[in-house]
């Protein structure tokens, strides 16, 4: 079954779906000690966050799926690190679609 954001031009449903996985601080928190670590374990994850050990495996979960992370199986743990090919693609694809908007007249409205 189609859903409606699949009935857009490529590539805004993958961009909205990147940029869902980033609206909440708590995954936004996620990002920023993994990028400030070459990888982690989840427990590790936790300690930081004042967040459940469920709770934060939610999350991870939809980093991973937005291609925002990456996770690993080493024994009864999974570690995780980003994913820098979905972090620059999402970059490139945000710059891209802003500047669009900009280079539409967009601007004159902004800086209103």
């Amino acid at each position: 079954m189609q859903s409606k954001a699949d009935q857009f031009e490529k590539p805004l449903p993958e961009l909205a779906e990147q940029t869902k996985a980033l609206s909440h601080p708590a995954r936004l928190a996620i990002l920023q000690i993994l990028a400030k670590r070459d990888g982690c374990i989840c427990g590790e994850i936790v300690d930081d966050l004042p967040l459940a050990q469920a709770t934060v495996s939610r999350h991870l979960k939809v980093l991973k799926e937005a291609g925002l992370i990456q996770g690993t199986i080493d024994g009864p743990s999974v570690c995780y690190c980003l994913d820098p090919e979905g972090i620059r693609a999402l970059r490139q694809q945000l710059e891209s679609f802003l500047g669009d908007l900009l280079d539409a007249g967009v601007s004159t409205s902004i800086s209103a």
